[in-house]
Formats: C-alpha cells, sequence, structure tokens
C-alpha cells in the first residue's frame, strides 16, 4: 500500500518544487521557488487548501481547494493540481493520491469534488475515469466543458 500524507506549512519548500516542476514539465508559467512555497505555506495555513504529498522525495502532489457550495450543505472540493514525478510514473503513486484526495474531501464534508484536465492527458483522464469522474451531465448526457480566462 501506498502512503500519502497531509502536507503541513513545513512542507511548502516541497510543494513549491512539485508544482514548479509540474508547470515547468508542460511549459507553463510559474513563479519563483520561494515566492511559491510562501505562497503555498500560507494558503495551507488558511484552511481552505489541502495538500497532499506521496512518496519519499516527495513524488507527487494532489492540491484540494475548498468553498461553501451553494446547491448543497458540504462543501465543494476542487481538484486544483495533480502531479506525479516523471521516474514515478506508473507506480500507482498518482492513484494512490487520487484515493486519498477522494477520502480527505469526504473528511472535510465535501459534498463533491470537481477537477479540470486536457483532451490529450490521456493517462489522467483514465485514472479519473476508474475512480467514478464523469465528464458528462448526469446519466450519459452531453459532455461537460471547463472554460477559464486570464483576468
Amino acid at each position: 500500500m501506498v502512503e500519502t500524507r497531509l502536507a503541513t506549512s513545513a512542507d511548502a519548500g516541497d510543494v513549491a518544487r512539485l508544482l514548479r516542476d509540474f508547470n515547468t514539465e508542460f511549459d507553463d508559467v510559474v513563479p519563483e521557488q520561494g515566492e511559491l512555497a510562501e505562497r503555498m505555506s500560507g494558503l495551507i495555513a488558511g484552511g481552505d487548501t489541502s495538500v497532499l504529498l506521496v512518496g519519499d522525495g516527495p513524488d507527487g502532489i494532489a492540491v484540494l481547494r475548498f468553498r461553501q457550495a451553494i446547491w448543497a450543505a458540504g462543501l465543494e472540493c476542487y481538484l486544483a493540481e495533480l502531479y506525479v514525478a516523471p521516474d514515478h510514473r506508473g507506480s500507482g503513486l498518482g492513484r494512490a493520491l487520487m484515493t486519498a484526495a477522494i477520502e480527505h474531501a469526504r473528511t472535510r464534508g465535501a459534498a463533491w469534488m470537481d477537477l479540470g484536465t486536457s483532451e490529450d492527458d490521456v493517462a489522467a483522464r483514465a485514472l479519473y475515469e476508474s475512480l467514478g469522474f464523469s465528464n458528462r451531465e448526469g446519466d450519459g448526457g452531453p459532455i461537460q466543458f471547463f472554460y477559464e480566462r486570464d483576468l
């Protein structure tokens, strides 16, 4: 069994390293290491963000954001980031992170979890779908779309 753990503000350096590696791998803009570590430390301490880590490095990360739901008494949980370092992919770390993330969200009182991923990230989509996530409205309804815009 692969063990995961909940990050604390003291883990902010590792959290920032993994997030920087993730964004660098996909050629996305990323803040400087110290700035990102400070930001993540504050988010973790603030209580509306939970970060799960896996592996000795650590080698993988899941970032969960919580907020009050409109349509349910529980919280909404958004999986903001899921990343496993390339050398550790295929070893069950992603599944362990997602399983722990779902359980953590339930424990926090979340009514559901949502996430976004790209169409070409076939491995992530297969993982999410194997865990019961759907990109369809209701049972077999139309495909759902996730939009974003820089402000």
